[in-house]
């Protein structure tokens, strides 16, 4: 293998290619540690954003398809860091920060935290409403607003207003907001936008940063304890043949690794199983967010204003509400979270959010307007009873891939960014503290119980389980309600999730059949148009990174008996059933694999579990504006 020196300039020579400006400026930040000789920028070329659509090695041509070469007979490059961390959203980024903070107090510049981010720019995968707390980033990096900080975050909008609403399909009934969606000194973003920011402000305190690198195997040491990670390979053809464009993925091995995959991250699932770190806590449980960004007339613009709903257009038997929140200059997010232990495999969430849209609280607002962005992602919904053991030998999980979110206040953001903090401290103490062995990061987890984000989940614990009585949404609201304003979470009991969310599903002969309106091209929109607006783009011959072992066994397990779930419960078309004479069924199952927005839907909800959402090539996916 080759040395960590000269996969760091392997590193560089690769980035110089596709982006001379921002090696210059890593280089000058003291991000890249090595002495090997640089190609310095020409003068005069634009700034290009963090992208990576490039390769890490020399090409080679490689035998025909059928000479049975294997990729695998080929050494993976490697690079040794003290600190690897797997995502670059805001708990990944805030660890990073925070450790390259402590380490330059210290006087240790070369202290090195290298950052794997899978999109082929920091923020392109990142998607939230998001009205954000600004503890954590008040804390991490207090003149974030500053007027005097020429690097200040320019696009933050205070929260000037709250509004509840109960839905009927034509009406909206005021109803209290409880005291945690209190939205007093809180800022709505574009998180996209933050994380990009945030992703700046990494590289300025010496974080070697690299989108468009997607960790897909954990690396274990011989004793079981995590090593590193590996990158995938990429030129592989769908037939998993490797093409000319052949490049061997790469190694990183850190003396710690984090994981901050974001919710329902792909290696955090293999390490929770390896180290049963459920083995104390309730299975998690999801919810899916769509959202979109509208461009809206000046009239109906309120800055600042923030909207929340319940009730229509979903049914009393799933969990979930809307959001309006009005940002920037005549900007409007808009959004429908969807609890996935729905039980109707009828039920569309995308086909609920377009015709949510058509409520008149949401019509009013977005008529005459144009949108500008779409995209959607799932969310830990599990709180408090789910959390698992975030510290096993070796590493730790931080952020919403543990499920920090705070589902009644409906943030995640200042819970995520401060657990990778926490974790940040008690990696630089445990690395102090000894040269060599593996680390366990008993602070992490000591640090995290006695942290604000254990109170503040511990408070609100009994909320979401209580729409599982046998009143649904309206015994849901009224528990609530005596939760919010009157026990406070102070009660001696803790209620139990009912399950998993692909567990809740009920044949499709046992439930309505839904059927949606053709959405008028205005104010709703067809699911291609609305992909079309997120940017994606996969390679097409490459292996499906949705993996199924069996499609025709899939669509006999699941057709008959679901009638397309897959079809419906993906927000970006996906999966689809083909009429197929041929097939016993009357349809063959396929996956349309390009069309993908990463948002795990399809890997939390089918009911056989037969889905396994594994990373594409680095770089690939959406790439996200404005959400």
């Amino acid at each position: 293998m080759a040395s960590s020196r000269s996969i760091t300039a392997s590193l560089q020579r690769t980035l110089v290619r596709r982006n001379p400006i921002r090696v210059a400026t890593q280089i000058s930040r003291r991000c890249l540690q090595t002495n090997s000789i640089l190609i310095r920028p020409h003068t005069g070329l634009k700034y290009l954003p963090q992208e990576r659509t490039f390769s890490v090695s020399v090409p080679r041509r490689l035998a025909d398809f059928n000479d049975g070469f294997d990729p695998k007979s080929i050494d993976r490059e490697s690079d040794e860091v003290d600190v690897c961390i797997i995502g670059g959203g805001p708990a990944g980024l805030s660890a990073a920060i925070r450790l390259k903070q402590l380490a330059n107090e210290a006087g240790n510049e070369d202290f090195r935290v290298l950052l794997l981010e899978k999109a082929g720019e920091i923020g392109a995968h990142i998607l939230s409403g998001a009205v954000i707390e600004p503890t954590a980033i008040n804390e991490l990096i207090p003149d974030w607003l500053a007027e005097d900080n020429e690097n200040r975050f320019e696009h933050a909008t205070p929260a000037t207003g709250d509004k509840m609403r109960f839905l009927t399909k034509s009406s909206a009934i005021p109803i209290p907001a409880p005291p945690q969606m209190n939205n007093h000194g809180n800022y709505i973003v574009s998180l996209n936008q933050f994380t990009k920011w945030l992703g700046d402000r990494a590289e300025e305190v010496g974080v070697e940063v690299y989108p468009g690198f997607a960790a897909s195997e954990v690396l274990y040491k011989p004793d079981g304890s995590v090593k590193g990670v590996a990158t995938n390979d990429l030129g592989i053809s769908r037939q998993g043949k490797p093409k000319d464009n052949f490049e061997r993925g790469m190694e990183f091995h850190a003396r710690l690794t984090l994981f901050a995959e974001g919710c329902h991250g792909s290696l955090t699932k293999q390490i929770i199983k390896k180290f049963d770190l459920r083995s104390e806590s309730q299975p998690q449980t999801y919810g899916l967010g769509i959202k979109e960004v509208w461009e809206v007339q000046p009239q109906k613009f309120q800055k600042g204003q923030v909207v929340h709903s319940l009730g229509y257009p979903l049914p009393a038997d799933t969990y979930g509400g809307g959001w309006m929140y009005h940002f920037g200059d005549n900007l409007v997010s808009i959004g429908l979270v969807v609890g996935l232990d729905y039980p109707n495999p009828w039920l569309s969430p995308y086909g609920e959010f377009q015709k949510m849209k058509h409520h008149p609280l949401y019509k009013s607002v977005l008529e005459g307007g144009k949108c500008i962005s779409y995209g959607a992602r799932a969310l830990n919904e599990g709180g408090f009873q789910s959390i698992p053991k975030v510290a096993f030998p070796g590493g730790a999980l931080i952020g919403d891939t543990a499920g920090f979110l705070n589902v009644p206040k409906i943030k995640g953001t200042h819970t995520a960014m401060k657990s990778g903090m926490l974790a940040a401290e008690a990696t630089w103490t445990a690395l102090g503290n000894t040269d060599s062995g593996t680390i366990f990061l008993y602070d992490y987890e000591d640090a995290l119980r006695k942290s604000s984000i254990w109170k503040e989940l511990k408070a609100v614990r009994n909320m979401r389980p209580s729409f599982h009585s046998p009143l649904k949404l309206y015994g849901g609201i009224m528990y609530s309600g005596l939760e919010a304003y009157i026990l406070r979470g102070k009660v001696p009991w803790t209620l139990k999730h009912k399950g998993t969310d692909y567990a809740a599903t009920k044949p499709a002969d046992q439930c309505t059949k839904i059927e949606y309106e053709k959405p008028d091209g205005k104010i709703s929109f067809d699911i291609l148009t609305s992909v079309s607006r997120t940017g994606t783009n996969h390679e097409e011959d490459q292996p499906v990174h949705l993996q199924v072992k069996d499609w025709e066994k899939h669509a006999q397990m699941e057709w008959p008996k679901y009638k397309g779930i897959e079809n419906r419960f993906c927000p970006a078309g996906v999966y689809e059933y083909v009429e197929d004479e041929t097939k016993d069924i009357g349809v063959r199952f396929q996956i349309n694999a390009q069309n993908c927005i990463h948002c795990k839907t399809c890997d939390i909800k089918v009911p056989d579990q037969d889905i396994n959402w594994q990373t594409p090539q680095g770089g690939e996916g959406p790439k996200y504006f404005m959400t």
